[in-house]
């Protein structure tokens, strides 16, 4: 445990050392981001945050969190000793957000929550915003979706994993609207942990109970592109719907190709472009408004619109993000 508290401590004292030289280099800002974890995900939604901080200067500090809550907390401590102008925070608990206001608004610097599904605003916290995209509109449109293409079928919920919020909403969501529609029943959810291997043999397992349902839901693309690997595997492919959620790179072939039948584009690059956009105003004195709650649109994918990048955002960080932004969100540019 000692040793373990001084290569902390060395690390701290590195990251601040190296924090300050590059401030001095500098002019602009310097902004705190603190992610979730390595997914992809995570990843787009850094880039898209650190493609508004380079075209004005600015430089962004990155800390990971890898999913474990004591780093997580000690990151948000990194940021506030190391004096950031503004932080946005990515957290994989619904406590991490709640808990990064708090500090941060002792120590007097903004913060915007990602993806944190306004929790920090039903809790009242000191947040800028909270900036996400709306997943009860996209669970009721999932279940009407099925409702109108699937009637009579069940379905399976294989979830990204249980403490993320928006996966909470999401199942909560997609099983409510179908009970209200009286089409579909969910039949079992799942935990994919979002990591694809996991999600295969999930799926494997549910073919092979014998339960009765014939549409797949998974919560993101990564976990869908490997259960339809794995269902074609066993031969099983053409007897179930699958359905996901992201409109990734992961993703799209496999529209193209009739294999995945339904998913929604949520772009986490053009998010990370949003929350940067929102945390600047603020910091720059452009704007004084604080618990804003600002959600990306749902953007359904088909056939017909999958090859438009305005209604199929990409992933990697793009300039039609400027253009999406200036629609939908003019106040930001």
């Amino acid at each position: 445990m000692k040793r373990f508290a001084v290569v902390l401590t060395i690390l701290s004292v590195c990251s601040c050392l190296c924090f300050a030289s590059a401030a001095g280099e500098t002019a602009g800002k310097v902004y705190g981001y603190i992610t979730p974890g390595p997914d992809t995900w995570y990843q787009r939604n850094v880039e898209g945050f650190q493609m508004g901080a380079e075209k004005d200067g600015n430089q962004v500090v990155v800390l990971n969190s890898d999913y474990d809550v004591s780093k997580e907390i000690a990151n948000i401590d990194s940021m506030i000793n190391q004096g950031v102008d503004g932080l946005c925070i990515f957290s994989f608990n619904e406590n991490g957000a709640k808990m990064a206001a708090e500090k941060c608004a002792a120590a007097g610097i903004p913060l915007v929550a990602t993806d944190s599904c306004a929790t920090v605003l039903e809790a009242e916290a000191d947040v800028v915003a909270a900036i996400d995209f709306d997943w009860v509109a996209m669970g009721e449109n999932y279940a009407e979706w099925m409702a109108e293409n699937h009637p009579g079928e069940n379905f399976v919920i294989i979830t990204g994993n249980f403490e993320s919020v928006p996966c909470q909403i999401i199942n909560e969501t997609i099983t409510s609207k179908a009970e209200e529609l009286g089409q579909n029943k969910c039949i079992e959810i799942r935990e994919g942990e979002y990591n694809p291997s996991v999600a295969a043999n999930v799926a494997q397992d549910l073919v092979s109970s014998g339960k009765d349902f014939s549409i797949i839901f998974v919560m993101d693309e990564d976990m869908a592109a490997a259960v339809i690997r794995a269902l074609d595997a066993m031969g099983e492919l053409e007897n179930y719907t699958i359905i996901a959620q992201n409109g990734s790179p992961a993703g799209l072939p496999l529209i193209k190709e009739g294999k995945l039948d339904y998913t929604i584009s949520s772009s986490p690059g053009w998010e990370g472009l949003v929350s940067y956009l929102v945390l600047r105003n603020f910091v720059e004195g452009k704007s004084t408004d604080t618990e804003q709650e600002i959600m990306l649109p749902v953007m359904p994918v088909n056939s017909e619109n999958i090859d438009d990048p305005s209604q199929v955002v990409p992933w990697e960080v793009d300039d039609i993000y400027w253009e999406l932004t200036e629609k939908y969100y003019p106040g930001l540019i």
